[in-house]
């Protein structure tokens, strides 16, 4: 297995609100958290890396080796998280409203264990073909599940970064997890909304799919995001099973 990331901050912001990190646990266990902090100033910064950092730290004391395990963890964890997060946001007045989106993957022998809230998503590309693994929790994905808006509308959609989901709520944060088995040769893709406003998904497992190396793949998919006009801040995650070992 073999992991390359890169966040950037894109075109049109200031400052970039992006997180990503990896982490192993006490068996050995790679967990890849990404999340895309909002809040004035400079809020959304903090309830990013707040969360990644808390929810790593607390994973490199687990020895889970499961994906059933690591499941039912991530619920605690991005529950701790939420928790955390809120409070700081009720503690000091120039970061109260601050939140951030979270998704994360646990890769073990077989499978593969995920977990996200918000509209980062995971893509599995695999014999040429890409599947988005998530459902974004945001208001113009509803519309367009309810039949009210087109996909096409909810690209254009004035609304379209207002999330129904998030890391910072008080109270109970919904948590979306699932399990998959993997095989040889897939990519596991993390990206936040910078990329995947900016690039098709065909255009992203083109990408992925070009005979490049794995960190010239993560550059390629960024700088594709800011040559598309880079409206916000660009983070992208990528594994490859049956990479090479990754330190």
């Amino acid at each position: 297995m073999q992991i390359s990331f890169q966040t950037d901050v894109g075109k049109k912001r200031n400052s970039n609100q992006d997180y990503v990190a990896v982490f192993k646990n006490q068996a050995a266990i790679t967990l890849a958290i990404l999340a895309d902090g909002m809040g004035g100033h400079q809020a959304g910064d903090v309830a990013s890396k707040m969360a990644v950092e808390g929810i790593g730290a607390k994973w490199q004391e687990t020895a889970i080796d499961s994906p059933e395990k690591a499941c039912s963890w991530f619920v605690t964890a991005i529950q701790a998280a939420n928790d955390a997060v809120y409070e700081l946001g009720q503690e000091k007045p120039e970061l109260q409203g601050m939140g951030t989106t979270i998704v994360c993957v646990a890769v073990f022998a077989e499978e593969f264990a995920l977990a996200h809230v918000g509209d980062s998503r995971m893509y599995l590309v695999r014999d040429h073909e890409i599947t988005q693994l998530t459902e974004d929790h945001s208001l113009v994905n509803e519309l367009v599940r309810s039949g009210e808006i087109s996909q096409e509308m909810a690209a254009v959609h004035p609304r379209r970064n207002v999330l129904t989901r998030s890391v910072g709520m008080p109270g109970l944060v919904e948590v979306d997890i699932a399990s998959h088995f993997y095989k040889d040769g897939d990519y596991l893709l993390l990206a936040s909304d910078g990329l995947t406003n900016m690039l098709t998904d065909d255009v992203i497992k083109w990408i992925i799919d070009e005979p490049i190396s794995l960190n010239e793949k993560v550059q390629k998919l960024i700088s594709g995001a800011n040559d598309a006009g880079g409206a916000d801040n660009i983070t992208v995650l990528l594994i490859e099973i049956g990479g090479t070992a990754h330190d």
